[in-house]
């Protein structure tokens, strides 16, 4: 579990490819102390197992699935990454529930610097607008950033200057990959609310009637 509040900007040292699958290696300094084998690192917001380690260094693996369904294929060495170990039971919440579990892919489609903030215009598929609502949370390469607007294939959020500094996504621009990763509390009650309708569970027309006007 992660909290999609990046902790460090690493360096891809080297990507080494066969087919669909990658060995990632990366440069790091703020997260290593402590790091060991078989520990969870959010690399651009997907969640990977550290499999090789150096005192600054670690290697990840990236199997076919993770490959076709995030923007890790685009990687190349000497870009920058955004980094976060998994969340401490003992410590601080400051984001939201992220898991690094990528739902998909989503392309930058305009890129607005108004005052102090940088909006964002993201393309994201038609269905993942289901789970996305005003005001709500969503991590953006593993950032955890809150929507300011949501149309059928388009999201968007904006950054204050001290997130583009210290993340990746003050560094991309339009037509740039983002991995997205939707709101797992989101995804639970759609889940949770459609079983119980298709069960015929929800009797109250007050009931039904509010699960339509929320996107339900």
């Amino acid at each position: 579990m992660f909290t999609g509040i990046i902790e460090e900007l690493g360096s891809v040292k080297k990507v080494a490819q066969q087919g669909r699958a990658m060995e990632i290696t990366i440069h790091a300094t703020k997260i290593m102390p402590g790091i060991k084998l078989g520990d969870s690192i959010a690399v651009n917001g997907i969640c990977l197992t550290v499999t090789r380690l150096t005192s600054t260094e670690f290697s990840v693996d990236v199997m076919p699935e993770t490959f076709r369904s995030t923007s890790l294929s685009t990687l190349k060495e000497r870009m920058e990454v955004n980094l976060e170990r998994a969340m401490p039971a003992t410590g601080r919440f400051d984001g939201h529930f992220v898991t690094g579990h990528v739902d998909g892919v989503g392309e930058i489609l305009k890129k607005e610097p108004t005052e102090n903030a940088i909006y964002f215009h993201i393309s994201i598929p038609t269905d993942f607008s289901k789970y996305i609502v005003m005001k709500g949370s969503v991590a953006i390469d593993g950032i955890s950033l809150t929507v300011f607007g949501i149309e059928a294939d388009t999201l968007i959020v904006s950054i204050i200057p001290h997130t583009a500094k210290e993340t990746v996504l003050g560094r991309k621009g339009t037509g740039d990959q983002v991995n997205l990763e939707t709101d797992m509390l989101a995804k639970y009650l759609y889940s949770f609310v459609h079983e119980h309708r298709a069960e015929g569970k929800f009797e109250s027309k007050i009931t039904e009637q509010f699960l339509q006007q929320n996107g339900f």
